[in-house]
């Protein structure tokens, strides 16, 4: 049985009438720039996800360098991240000209370890880039503790975790700004790149809508310099449909994360497989991936292995970003960050979408045991 990583088409088949009808509309007005889909889609994100207002933007990557453009951001300044975790969270730094602080990972939850943190903050220090990944929050009170201490923003990576929940809150609403991005994988996904900015300061959110139009406000009169960071219309509108159905798609995704642990506790494999943990402070984790560990050797063979049988599964990221050529001039090295390090060599995404069947998850983990066998 062919497995595939992600099946869109599933999810797309549920809602093909409701999703046409509204694109449909969109295109009878001809109203795809802002405007009502978007501002609807923005109060709806922003109910769901606990916090006073958002602001809808073109991509995740975009909501990110847009938090940093607002605060001004730039040439000298120093913003600490992780290593471990998709480009964007570091690139939108060093695209603003500041410098990528660089701070290892707890190696339960893949997070950023905040008991490396206060040692990595200098006088140019100026902002915090917590990620929640893979589906589950960072540990966020002692890095907001951190960011008080020393006068830091903090600004929520949650591009994979819409939904999920820090000590009982959803994410996005603890720091300053919180990044979400609606890419296709994501557990929200829309119909190409879309992303959104959550904030509970009204001025904050002036700044953000104004940068998003090239800083203009009112017409053709500039205070800033902005970008084209708009979200469409018509994504706005598909995901507005699709947020409606979240919840459910998230039950399903949690239950099929469970279902791996019953099938990997059941199977020749138990003990030779890692499976991810759901860390003590992540009260919702919505199970954007579900990744399990193996050492660097039987990792390969397993990537192989499942490739060759048609059952879908990717490495999250094999190159920690200290390690990226591009950032060679931060001057890091091999064993810096030894967590992330690790990861990137062990680590495997298996198959979690809402659509995947039992069926097809048995056929994983027996695919699993049988190349671990072999």
């Amino acid at each position: 049985m062919a497995v595939p990583l992600l099946d869109l088409r599933a999810q797309y088949a549920t809602l093909r009438e409701d999703i046409r009808r509204v694109m449909d509309e969109v295109c009878d007005a001809q109203a795809f720039i802002l405007g009502s889909r978007v501002s609807d889609f923005e109060r709806e994100v922003a109910a769901y996800c606990g916090v006073p207002a958002a602001c809808g933007v073109s991509s995740g990557s975009d909501a990110l360098l847009m938090c940093l453009m607002v605060a001004g951001i730039g040439p000298g300044d120093e913003v600490i991240t992780t290593p471990y975790t998709f480009f964007a969270t570091a690139g939108v730094i060093h695209r603003v000209g500041a410098r990528p602080v660089f701070v290892d990972i707890d190696p339960v939850s893949y997070t950023l370890d905040p008991a490396h943190l206060e040692a990595a903050v200098t006088p140019r220090t100026r902002a915090i880039i917590p990620v929640h990944l893979y589906g589950q929050s960072a540990d966020l009170d002692p890095i907001l503790a951190v960011a008080q201490r020393h006068g830091l923003l903090v600004i929520e990576d949650a591009a994979q975790a819409i939904g999920a929940e820090y000590r009982g809150r959803r994410v996005g609403g603890f720091g300053e700004y919180g990044c979400l991005s609606f890419f296709p994988s994501k557990n929200l996904g829309g119909f190409g790149d879309a992303g959104m900015i959550l904030t509970r300061d009204p001025a904050r959110l002036d700044g953000l809508m104004k940068c998003r139009n090239h800083g203009m406000a009112p017409a053709y009169y500039h205070g800033m310099v902005g970008g084209n960071f708009r979200i469409d219309a018509l994504q706005a509108a598909v995901l507005s449909v699709k947020l409606k159905h979240l919840d459910d798609w998230t039950a399903r995704r949690q239950a099929n994360a469970a279902r791996y642990h019953e099938l990997f506790a059941a199977s020749p494999a138990a003990g030779l497989v890692g499976l991810p943990v759901t860390a003590p402070w992540a009260t919702r984790h919505v199970q954007n991936q579900f990744v399990i560990r193996l050492p660097a050797a039987r990792r390969q063979a397993v990537w192989d292995g499942l490739k060759a049988a048609e059952i879908g599964c990717n490495v999250y990221y094999p190159v920690p970003l200290h390690r990226q050529e591009c950032f060679a001039a931060l001057g890091y090295r091999e064993g810096d960050f030894p967590e992330s390090e690790r990861a990137a060599r062990e680590t495997l995404a298996l198959p979690i979408y809402p659509e995947l069947t039992a069926a097809q998850q048995r056929t994983v983990v027996d695919a699993i045991a049988a190349i671990l066998a072999g």
